[in-house]
């Protein structure tokens, strides 16, 4: 009876013992996130086990292991190590639908449980950019849509124009767990945008590096032409080179070149290379207004120079004195200093006008004093200078 009673003893000792160690145990899991298609490690430890199992559970509470007895039949998880302290499972090839919550479990008398949260991330698609149709026209007004899909969460896309960032439109759509998100660009067309790069980049959580796309846009226009030309003071003897500068796409051809509205002068000295006019020797015959034209689909553009050529001595000014069509003088500017000098030059003849006037007038209002009686111009003079004599005369009398 006494060597029961000790036996009882002894076996309540270790079961007081064991729960009260267990008591205090708990198992220690952590959350983990991954990019969907890559490889997950779920780790659940604890610090003391006597001898009770670790289990590890899906978000659909199947078990997946028992201590190192696997208990699902998915080839993609495997046991990575398994001890009465840790148990340690891959899932491998991760899908959006492993994403949830895990259960660790530590079967001890009640059983204590850790929770792990598995995070998969969606990584979004390379990004397309739709809506442009080569070559737009000046004047179109055009939508670049730019769309990625399966990112999880939405990915995130911004537009640059070259190396400046513009502004899209932005929609997001669900498409089962992950999104699918487009962003597009709607703007007209011109001249400017010819040759452009746009580019679409997009960014996630999941990507070190921007996923980019681009489109270089082709604009159609219509040519603009300019002339150059080789000498500021073309003079007598030298070397001359026009060159008809054209701007259009396509291109503008053929290029023609004309003097003085007609053909240009049949002589070996002028020579026509594309868009290139050359004189080999300029003289005064070669005075006159050189014209290009060119023209694509869209239109036709001209350009004018009116060459003079001075004498091979002529010092010159320091502009170019040619050009008339495109850099010439301000005709306008001329005539109104020319009218301002006219004007201020009739204002001092009529002011000159008036003075010789009034003095005359004087002079005739002396020669009147005698002449009511006078029968000539002299016996008036004659009598004007008496009329002062008399009066002095008539003063004395008084006196």
């Amino acid at each position: 009876m006494i060597v029961k009673q000790r036996l009882i003893f002894i076996l309540y000792s270790l079961c007081a013992s064991v729960f009260k160690g267990s008591q205090g145990q708990f198992p220690i899991t952590q959350n983990v996130t991954v990019v969907e298609g890559a490889t997950a490690n779920m780790t659940c430890r604890v610090d003391y086990n006597d001898n009770t199992s670790l289990q590890w559970s899906n978000p659909a509470q199947q078990t997946l292991f028992f201590g190192d007895k696997k208990a699902l039949r998915d080839h993609r998880i495997e046991l990575v190590r398994a001890s009465w302290q840790e148990l340690t499972i891959r899932i491998g090839d991760v899908s959006l639908s492993d994403e949830g919550q895990y259960t660790c479990s530590l079967f001890t008398m009640p059983v204590k449980t850790s929770k792990a949260f598995l995070t998969v991330l969606g990584k979004p698609g390379r990004p397309e950019i739709t809506g442009f149709t080569k070559p737009a026209m000046e004047g179109d007004i055009i939508t670049l849509a730019c769309t990625t899909s399966g990112s999880k969460p939405a990915a995130n896309i911004r537009w640059f124009r070259n190396d400046k960032e513009v502004q899209g439109t932005k929609e997001v759509n669900a498409t089962g767990k992950s999104f699918t998100v487009r962003s597009s660009l709607q703007f007209e067309v011109d001249r400017r945008d010819d040759s452009v790069a746009y580019t679409c980049s997009v960014e996630h959580v999941s990507l070190t590096t921007p996923y980019m796309t681009t489109e270089v846009l082709e604009v159609h226009y219509a040519p603009h032409l300019e002339i150059t030309h080789s000498l500021i003071i073309p003079q007598e003897g030298q070397y001359f080179k026009l060159e008809c500068v054209s701007i259009g796409n396509p291109i503008p051809e053929p290029v023609l070149w004309s003097k003085d509205g007609g053909e240009l002068p049949d002589i070996e000295r002028m020579i026509v290379e594309g868009r290139e006019l050359t004189i080999t020797t300029l003289n005064k015959t070669d005075n006159g207004t050189y014209r290009c034209e060119a023209s694509n689909h869209l239109g036709t553009s001209s350009a004018e120079y009116i060459l003079f050529v001075y004498a091979k001595d002529f010092p010159g000014p320091t502009t170019d004195p040619n050009a008339l069509g495109q850099h010439g003088p301000d005709h306008a500017l001329i005539g109104g200093v020319v009218a301002v000098v006219v004007f201020i030059t009739l204002c001092l003849i009529i002011v000159l006008g008036r003075y010789l006037a009034r003095h005359k007038g004087t002079y005739l209002t002396h020669e009147a004093k005698g002449a009511e009686d006078a029968p000539d111009a002299d016996t008036a003079i004659i009598n004007a200078e008496g009329n002062h004599v008399h009066a002095e005369e008539k003063k004395e009398y008084f006196i």
